[in-house]
């Protein structure tokens, strides 16, 4: 019967819900300068208070002055520099403002950065006017999928004893030698067109389906299913001619999506006020904890013990109002009205999506992308039946199923309810969400919701006796297969890295497993490329450039759960050179390896570190300066595919290096 694949599609509909959010898409690669520096001077007394103001590009950040722990790998901090402190006093260190603290997963650290825009301050004292005060901060920048190659901004400052100052230039100029070992960097490209980089964000389009499968979802409630043939029998019938009754129908689909649409609004206000308001779900205890009792309240709700509707006055008055009216603004109010009497069954789904756009990641239009593909999904029942009636006749009758359905739906919630737990344990660093205990109570949930779906489980609005169909068993089924999946992540092995699921629980090194220091897993790496290339010449092995930091969060990301895959593994063992160019590396190069380099936008950058010249090697040649970033050459640097950068997705990132090795001409 339909109802028993519509219950089974409802578990496709979930796990698709899994794979899409894992799968959160690559920004778009190239040279990029997203933060802004300038200067200002107060006086106070004989104190001069110097402000050294960073202006960030949206979803970019900075790192905080404060130091790492001794002998972490995390964030580099911001770190100034004062150069010739004979003509003033520094009167204590640079302060620096609240911002936003939470604890990294990837570097098990507690890091602390800033967004949009953040004031250094350092007071002195000046003793000579006639000499400028020059300081230098080092510094890097990162979005949340890459991080910017460190960089150094000189500031040369002349005070006057008034308090007025003029920023001086940095008379930074790029001589013959400097140009010299610019070219020297530079690789004889054979297919530079593939360089150009076409990938997109697709975080959009992404949430657009996961709100369009959360329609779904709630389309299969009983507060909506059963609306569907009465309300389009009533446009249909109740019309004076079939073509104004389709029409109606079709307006009536149309206002519940711009409805939707419009309940993200008010948060495109609350984002333009502070946009940290959405996205402090991500670094905030308080709002995780709130989130994960509001989603143990839905679930509850959807278990059958109580309802959560919006006040009964509400949908009466919007009633009377779209049965007074009539016509166009009448068909609004019926929409209103569908959207207010169903929230009961909405509501959870909109709460998980809410709670799933409100992250680091998210925001305001990426909510109006998810209640877009929500309101879509339960706005084309209405207009497709009354375009073609007859599939009414299609549709199973209400009953008991649809219980089934929201019975499901609230095993889902405490799911995710965890999920929101665990951030808050993440964050304070509690233990009590290890990763193994976050596995294990999804595999209690799901061995809940098998024995509910065979009957030994039974909620307050079942009927007496459950009549065990092919729906029930088939979604069992799934479900087992789905728990038998995660139980290896409850083992210290290999097979714990649950890649399915990736993102939804802790990571793998916040485990009750004593998991020691993880390394570059034993690969054999070049960390020169004229080293490497050497080898790739000697094996005729094509070259693998891995742009990478110490400090880069999905550098890490991407050997942990991407290169460990035994396939991916192999490759790179096996198949390639692997030559990881590390663009933080703060040890200076030979006094005549320093030079003065010309950025594309005529700025002046120094060159006087390993990484500042890893850094600039990959901007002289692939126009990019983000990390990860990987390359696939031959030995006579003809490109095998596109660079690609960020590919958390396993599987792509195989396919990608499996396109660059079929291409692969180098001569043994």
């Amino acid at each position: 019967m339909l109802k028993n694949s519509l219950l089974s599609t409802l578990f496709f509909l979930i796990a698709f819900g899994f794979k899409a959010n894992a799968q959160f898409g690559n920004p778009s690669g190239d040279v990029l300068n997203p933060i802004e520096w300038t200067a200002n001077v107060n006086k106070t007394d004989d104190i001069y208070t110097i402000s050294f103001i960073a202006i960030l590009e949206d979803g970019w950040h900075i790192p905080s002055i404060r130091p790492l722990p001794e002998d972490a790998i995390g964030p580099i901090a911001t770190e100034f520099t004062f150069l010739n402190p004979d003509n003033y006093e520094l009167i204590g260190g640079i302060n620096e403002p609240e911002g936003i603290e939470t604890y990294d997963e990837t570097f098990e650290l507690d890091i602390k950065y800033f967004e949009e825009k953040v004031a250094f301050k350092q007071d002195l004292k000046i003793s000579e006017f006639d000499q400028p005060v020059k300081a230098e901060v080092y510094f890097n920048v990162c979005d949340e999928t890459r991080c910017l190659p460190p960089e150094v901004k000189t500031f040369n400052l002349k005070i006057q004893e008034n308090g007025d100052f003029m920023i001086l230039a940095d008379n930074l100029s790029v001589d013959k030698k400097d140009q010299n070992l610019t070219n020297s960097l530079k690789l004889d490209i054979k297919n530079p067109e593939l360089i150009a980089d076409d990938n997109t964000k697709k975080s959009f389009f992404t949430l657009f389906l996961l709100g369009f499968v959360g329609g779904l979802l709630a389309l299969l409630t009983p507060c909506v299913f059963p609306m569907i043939p009465l309300t389009v029998s009533f446009f249909t019938k109740g019309a004076r001619t079939p073509r104004l009754g389709k029409i109606n129908a079709i307006l009536y689909g149309l206002f519940i999506f711009g409805i939707y649409i419009l309940l993200s609004i008010p948060f495109h206000l609350l984002d333009s006020v502070d946009p940290e308001i959405l996205n402090n779900i991500s670094t905030n205890t308080y709002l995780n904890i709130f989130f994960f009792v509001v989603f143990i309240v839905f679930a509850i709700s959807f278990f059958g013990y109580f309802e959560i509707t919006l006040p009964q006055s509400w949908s009466n008055r919007m009633d009377q109002k779209a049965s007074s009216i009539g016509g166009i603004v009448g068909i609004f109010f019926m929409a209103l009205t569908l959207a207010i009497v169903s929230f009961s069954c909405t509501g959870p789904i909109l709460g998980s999506l809410l709670g799933g756009s409100l992250t680091a990641d998210g925001g305001a239009m990426q909510l109006s992308f998810g209640m877009g593909g929500f309101g879509l999904a339960l706005a084309l029942p209405f207009a497709l039946f009354a375009l073609f009636p007859n599939l009414l006749k299609s549709l199973p009758q209400s009953g008991g199923w649809l219980n089934t359905v929201k019975v499901v739906l609230g095993f889902l919630e405490v799911g995710l309810a965890f999920k929101f737990l665990s951030n808050a344990d993440l964050v304070e660093n509690w233990g009590l969400l290890k990763r193994e205990v976050f596995i294990g109570i999804w595999i209690l949930v799901g061995i809940g919701l098998i024995l509910y779906l065979l009957g030994k489980i039974k909620f307050p609005h079942d009927a007496k006796t459950i009549k065990i169909g092919k729906g029930r068993i088939i979604s069992s089924t799934l479900i087992l297969v789905f728990v038998l999946y995660l139980l290896p992540g409850l083992t210290n092995t290999a097979y714990a890295n649950l890649k399915l699921i990736s993102g939804f629980p802790p990571p793998l090194n916040y485990s009750i497993y004593d998991k020691g220091d993880d390394g570059l897993l034993g690969l054999e790496t070049y960390h020169d490329f004229d080293e490497g290339l050497k080898k790739a010449k000697a094996t005729g092995k094509p070259i693998l450039i891995d742009f990478t930091g110490m400090a880069c969060v999905n550098c890490r990301k991407m050997e942990e759960n991407v290169w460990s895959e035994p396939q991916v593994y192999d490759i790179l063992e096996n198949e390639v050179v692997l030559i990881s160019l590390y663009v933080d590396k703060r040890v200076n190069l030979p006094k005549d390896k320093q030079f003065n380099y010309e950025k594309p936008n005529g700025e002046i950058k120094q060159i006087r570190t390993i990484g500042d010249k890893w850094a600039t090697f990959q901007t002289v040649n692939f126009q990019n300066n983000s990390q990860p970033y990987y390359v696939m050459m031959d030995t006579e640097f003809k490109l095998l595919n596109r660079p690609t950068g960020y590919e958390p997705d396993a599987d792509e990132f195989l396919a990608w290096l499996n396109e660059g090795l079929k291409k692969n001409v180098s001569i043994e």
